[in-house]
């Protein structure tokens, strides 16, 4: 699929006129997806659809309970869905890795939502689009691993809403220690198995199938729903930000991922600081004088006093205003990585440190990213170096890689009672979260002017794990959820 920089989303939702083609390259062929053993199917008890805060119509009730009654009817073709998802090999690139079945898995969907009406756009992304930031620096290619947006148009007069996905996964391995291969689905106990089926292609599929049966069902929202699909999250956040290139954008967005149906209003930003410790090599079987006088130093043993002074930031952190938030956890930077030393008998020459920093939206700069912190931990570092001898002499360097910055959406936009609301009437009552790590929220509503929640199913706490699953009764919740949710903030005709 060629790339066209000029095809777009305008600040509405709405495509730019260009007309899109209906080309359709081949796609990978693959063999039906396994599910075994499969339990009888038990009907769950229909929704009751609960009144959203303020008014709303009779008829959008019992549009809302025929809407959750197709997608409830329709469990079997979701659980097809979902799995055909897990089969395709979508496992997230390492370095210059080539594509695995990212295309396939697109186009797949993109069939799936054509069908239902949707206009379709499958691009693939320039190499240097969204490179040059704190974020993604260099250019980043993307063969094989195209970007999709399906837009069902409102008749008018309504908001527009983005469901999105991230449809990469993390590696499989141990792949020994899966009861079943990690790429071939099987529903066990109620609960589908597979690499991704919780993270997150459970909720993609939950998203595009709540939209084509909004489709079938005759639903006419008033405002687009558009529903995108991006490739790497897991990775770098690169496929949401080159969504947010091509203009894909709305009023509001919904991220499926899976919250245990939480509504996440906010997440922490990332840093990755390196600290290195300089040493002076000498024989370490043999007694060394003083380092003034030319004897041995150990890196190691220095790098201590780095470590010492990183826990003394990290208990401060925890209680100081400016690095709490009533949703997501305190600032944090935690040592995650030691090297040092080159010979058992040698004094090491230098030792290396590697730490995973967590920062909070109220510490990013006027421009939304983590320099501020980056200078607080430096000069932290630095102050601790300089109350030892050889450090203030010989201070160490700090170098910083990625900075992936965090967001937070104000808990009384629209999108969050809705959500709220949609939530309790499938049953599923919510309350308002957000995530420690990271999700693709951040970049649509930091970079793309679309404010989004996240908002999926069980359970974050099986996601990156040896036989990851879905509940497939939550997959039916999400997929009404999100439905309700459209109905309600774009609105319905009549």
């Amino acid at each position: 699929m060629s790339h066209r920089a000029s095809d777009g989303y305008a600040g509405n939702g709405q495509r730019d006129g260009r007309d899109e083609g209906r080309d359709r390259p081949a796609t990978t062929q693959l063999p039906p997806p396994r599910l075994g053993p499969v339990e009888p199917h038990r009907p769950a008890p229909r929704v009751c659809i609960l009144l959203p805060h303020g008014s709303v119509s009779s008829r959008t009730v019992t549009l809302e309970q025929d809407v959750a009654a197709a997608i409830e009817a329709g469990r079997d073709r979701l659980v097809e869905l979902t799995s055909r998802l897990i089969a395709f090999d979508t496992t997230a690139r390492m370095g210059d890795e080539p594509a695995r079945d990212e295309a396939a898995l697109q186009r797949h969907l993109a069939d799936a939502l054509s069908d239902a009406g949707a206009e379709v756009d499958v691009w693939e992304p320039a190499p240097d689009e969204i490179s040059g930031t704190r974020q993604i620096p260099e250019p980043i290619g993307f063969e094989g691993r195209p970007q999709m947006a399906g837009r069902f148009p409102g008749s008018g007069g309504g908001r527009s809403l983005l469901f999105n996905g991230h449809i990469d996964v993390v590696p499989s391995e141990p792949r020994e220690r899966w009861t079943s291969d990690p790429n071939r689905p099987e529903v066990r106990n109620g609960n589908l198995y597979g690499r991704g089926a919780c993270d997150m292609k459970g909720g993609v599929a939950a998203m595009t199938f709540a939209a084509i049966v909004l489709a079938e069902s005759g639903v006419r929202l008033k405002g687009d729903l558009i529903v995108n699909t991006v490739t790497d999250e897991e990775s770098s956040g690169a496929g949401g930000l080159a969504a947010v290139s091509h203009g894909v954008r709305a009023d509001a967005g919904i991220v499926t991922e899976p919250t245990a149906f939480d509504v996440w209003v906010g997440c922490r930003g990332s840093l990755s600081p390196t600290v290195v410790v300089e040493g002076r090599p000498g024989h370490a079987e043999m007694a060394q004088p003083h380092w003034r006088d030319g004897g041995a130093v150990n890196a190691i043993e220095k790098m201590t006093v780095i470590l010492d002074a990183i826990r003394r930031l990290r208990d401060e952190w925890r209680n100081r205003p400016d690095k709490v938030h009533p949703y997501l956890s305190a600032s944090d930077i935690v040592p995650a990585k030691i090297s040092g030393g080159e010979w058992v008998v040698t004094y090491p020459s230098s030792c290396t440190l590697e730490n995973e920093l967590m920062y909070l939206p109220a510490n990013a700069d006027a421009e939304g990213w983590g320099t501020e912190v980056e200078r607080e931990v430096t000069e932290w570092i630095m102050r601790a170096a300089e109350t030892d001898p050889w450090l203030a002499e010989h201070p160490p360097t700090v170098t910083w890689s990625l900075d992936i910055p965090p967001y937070e959406v104000d808990p009384e936009h629209p999108i969050v009672a809705a959500m709220l609301d949609a939530s309790a009437a499938v049953g599923r009552p919510s309350r308002l979260s957000g995530l420690d790590s990271w999700f693709d929220a951040a970049s649509f509503s930091r970079f793309g002017g679309t404010p989004c929640i996240g908002w999926g199913p069980s359970s974050i706490a099986w996601a990156h794990t040896i036989d990851e699953y879905v509940p497939v009764d939550d997959l039916v919740r999400c997929a009404q959820g999100l439905a309700i949710a459209a109905i309600r903030y774009c609105e319905v005709d009549g």
